[in-house]
C-alpha cells in the first residue's frame, strides 16, 4: 500500500461515517474522529462481509480511478449506520452530563 491509500482509506471513511449519521434519524454525540474511524471499520467490515457472502452487483461508479461497487458500498453504509448508533447509546450512557 502507498501513502495515497491511507489517505484514500480515511476519506472513504469519512465519507461513509458522514453518510451513516446523516441517515440515523436524531442526534448523535460523537465526534470527528470516532464518526471517521466507525467508518473505516465500517470500510473494512462491509469489504469483508460482501465478499464473504457475495453480494456484488454490477452497478459501478468510479472516482479518482477506482471502481466501487454499489452494493458493497450499500453493505458499508449499513454497518456504519449500526457503529454509529451503538456509539451515540455508549456516550449517551457514559456521559456525565445529566441534562440530556
Amino acid at each position: 500500500m502507498h501513502a495515497q491509500d491511507y489517505v484514500a482509506a480515511i476519506i472513504f471513511g469519512l465519507v461513509i461515517g458522514v453518510v451513516a449519521r446523516l441517515l440515523l434519524p436524531g442526534r448523535q454525540n460523537i465526534g470527528l474522529i470516532v464518526t471517521v474511524l466507525i467508518g473505516m471499520l465500517a470500510a473494512v467490515a462491509g469489504t469483508w462481509v460482501a465478499d464473504h457472502y457475495d453480494i456484488h452487483s454490477s452497478h459501478l461508479f468510479t472516482v479518482a480511478s477506482h471502481r466501487y461497487d454499489w452494493a458493497v458500498v450499500g453493505v458499508q453504509v449499513g454497518i456504519a449506520i449500526v457503529g454509529v448508533a451503538l456509539a451515540a447509546v455508549l456516550a449517551r450512557a457514559f456521559s456525565t452530563d445529566r441534562d440530556r
